[in-house]
């Protein structure tokens, strides 16, 4: 019976260590990730898995899973973003509407952080008093568009250039990670959430790089695809007020760059004084 039990453990550990052998510099983090059912199970750990780069194993009881994963080739950020978008909330990323809504009816687990959210808006809605400006103020607060700081931070960002002045671009590329980091996604629209999750690593990624260098040019290649991606998601967002795409055919070598203004007049961040009108509104957004 001893020999048995032995032999178990024996193989237990040997198929544990198969399933890790096509894994290579592998971490193993427990996360709590919602869901209901068997189909839940099937639908996380498909989301997580990437042949030889990470795959997941989730408790229906506990709710908790061990995500495990080559910390060279990705990370648990990256894994439990693709978890989200299949549907599932965690606790770095709730999933869109949207894709929660394509769930099967076994699978709609209770979305706690959701509620929370709605009941608190709700609550900050009914508890006015006429002789409070603060919950006026909370009031507002709810109804702001949450990706307001975001854009006015770039707009400093891309005035900076326009002035062609490193130091300044440096400063309030500061301002922009800073904005980026303070974005409630609970607050997004499930159409916002779901481009937020696709470009926020690239965002925060070419906001960093700028305040990172004072050099110019290298502030501008940045700016370039920062520019590419905050187009996305303003797009994404149906921004009360105009924003202007606009288009630089000269920039990058003839091969061209975009940017976003909050004015339609032409005042060029890739040249600056050089060529400070050259290029032209392809779209507004609004």
């Amino acid at each position: 019976m001893k020999s048995i039990k032995i032999l178990m453990a024996t193989l237990l550990l040997l198929s544990t260590f198969l399933s890790y052998a096509d894994i290579k510099n592998v971490t193993t983090e427990n996360v709590t990730i919602a869901g209901s059912c068997s189909q839940c199970k099937e639908g996380i750990e498909a989301a997580a898995f990437e042949k030889n780069i990470s795959k997941a194993n989730w408790d229906k009881e506990t709710k908790v899973a061990a995500v495990t994963y080559d910390s060279k080739k990705t990370s648990l950020d990256a894994i439990l973003k693709k978890i989200a978008l299949a549907g599932y909330d965690n606790k770095s990323y709730l999933a869109p509407d949207d894709a929660y809504a394509k769930l099967e009816e076994c699978c709609r687990y209770e979305r706690i952080g959701k509620n929370e959210v709605v009941a608190q808006k709700k609550m900050a809605g009914h508890e006015h008093d006429a002789g409070s400006m603060e919950t006026i103020n909370k009031a507002k607060s709810a109804d702001a568009d949450p990706l307001k700081p975001v854009l006015d931070a770039y707009y400093a960002v891309k005035d900076a250039l326009v002035s062609s002045d490193g130091n300044a671009t440096s400063a309030k590329a500061t301002s922009l990670v800073k904005a980026l980091k303070a974005v409630k996604m609970d607050e997004l629209g499930s159409e916002q959430h779901m481009v937020w999750m696709k470009v926020m690593k690239d965002l925060n990624f070419d906001a960093e790089h700028i305040e990172e260098t004072k050099d110019l040019g290298h502030q501008r290649d940045h700016f370039s695809s920062l520019s590419e991606n905050m187009y996305k998601l303003i797009k994404s967002a149906k921004p009360s007020q105009a924003v202007y795409y606009q288009h630089c055919p000269m920039a990058k070598e003839g091969k061209g760059a975009n940017w976003l203004s909050q004015v339609s007049a032409i005042k060029n961040p890739y040249y600056g004084a050089q060529m400070l009108n050259c290029g032209k509104t392809t779209e507004t957004l609004k």
